[in-house]
């Protein structure tokens, strides 16, 4: 095991390369759900469910499906697919374990379905782990945790961004620039906030 890639892994998807302040993935649910706190941490913890048992599914199907048969080009339908049932999985568990939440986040749970962020962690462990088809040493774990701590980051930017704009309701700020446009101010100042990580080394 490389402890440098996987300290690069935690602190990469976490800070550096945070998929949405960073990369600019999953922006539907971050300005969609990040109104309130507790639909926020909710949504995120949804995302690190799916983005963790979709990175170590994603890897099983890739190593041991799509290599064997030459069919990597299917890789984005075969991906596409498994995130599509559990995003299922957990609509049907917290339908069965909390109505209200799941009413409340409403369209945005489908909406991890084609949530781009939880696809880009697939296919970037794909390109980061296997060269030529063949899995790097501990590929599967370097995986899963680019999985989970992806969705740890997103999760980070969903409680910030959800802490700011219930603030932003208790201020008296001009009709022109409530709800979207304040949220979209924001996550661009917070994006800026977040390249002061770039430079990090370790």
């Amino acid at each position: 095991m490389d402890l440098n890639l996987i300290l690069s892994i935690i602190i990469g998807n976490i800070f550096i390369n945070n998929f949405i302040l960073f990369k600019f993935l999953g922006l539907c649910p971050f300005i969609g759900v990040s109104k309130k706190t507790q639909p926020a941490i909710s949504m995120g913890l949804a995302v690190i469910f799916v983005m963790t048992l979709s990175s170590i599914i994603t890897w099983c199907v890739y190593k041991f499906l799509l290599v064997p048969f030459e069919i990597e080009f299917l890789r984005t339908i075969c991906f596409i697919l498994v995130i599509a049932s559990f995003v299922q999985l957990v609509e049907m568990i917290m339908l069965k374990t909390n109505p209200s939440l799941y009413h409340l986040l409403g369209i945005y749970l489908p909406l991890i379905t084609t949530n781009c962020a939880v696809l880009g962690v697939t296919v970037l462990n794909v390109n980061m782990f296997f060269k030529q088809g063949q899995g790097i040493t501990g590929s599967f774990l370097y995986s899963a945790l680019q999985g989970f701590f992806a969705g740890v980051g997103f999760m980070l930017a969903m409680l910030l961004m959800s802490g700011i704009r219930e603030r932003l309701e208790l201020v008296d700020l001009p009709k022109s620039l409530q709800g979207i446009p304040a949220a979209f101010i924001v996550a661009s100042l917070m994006s800026l906030a977040f390249m002061g990580f770039t430079g990090f080394k370790f």
